[in-house]
């Protein structure tokens, strides 16, 4: 019986930079899961590279801190629905194009992961060091993740009805860290 999802070899993995990802040594444990369960997202879905909807999808799958940040209520539920439907159909115009909005710095290429999914790697990195934290956390991502408005992970929130601009505010309050 032939496997109904195509299995991809190691070494085809190894050649698109989708494993390394979660190697980097800047990477606390659980991060490094959120890798993982993203680098898995997006070879499923067929997609090149990692962008910043796999890093939400599976933030919010992996890190109760980060559930938390979006309040009460069926906000998760909403939310995790749309990132469900990108496999079947809603994110399927994403796929083969590389998401870059120009809004974040660009970084070297960086281990299969889109030039503003490796932006917001670099951004999480740089918040922790500036709060004072060892490795970045799921928070730190999270708000990386909604600081530029063309992200497809922002995309997926304005369809859920979160609006970025108030989680990443309320990331940054002092309360909140």
């Amino acid at each position: 019986m032939q496997p109904r999802i195509p299995r991809q070899q190691a070494s085809e993995l190894q050649e698109q930079g989708l494993h390394r990802a979660e190697n980097d040594a800047r990477l606390g444990a659980s991060l490094a899961a959120v890798m993982t369960g993203a680098r898995r997202r997006a070879v499923r879905d067929g997609d090149r590279q990692i962008d910043t909807a796999h890093l939400l999808h599976s933030l919010l799958e992996s890190d109760a801190e980060v559930r938390a940040a979006f309040g009460e209520g069926p906000r998760i539920a909403r939310l995790l629905g749309y990132l469900i439907q990108r496999s079947i159909g809603y994110g399927l115009r994403w796929q083969g194009a590389v998401e870059d909005s120009g809004g974040l710095p660009a970084v070297a290429e960086s281990a299969g992961l889109s030039p503003l999914a490796a932006g917001c790697m670099e951004y999480a990195h740089e918040r922790a060091a500036r709060l004072g934290e060892g490795a970045a956390c799921g928070t730190d991502l999270l708000a990386a993740l909604v600081v530029d408005p063309r992200a497809r992970a922002v995309e997926v929130l304005e369809r859920a009805g979160i609006d970025h601009r108030e989680l990443f505010a309320r990331l940054e309050a002092p309360s909140s860290r």
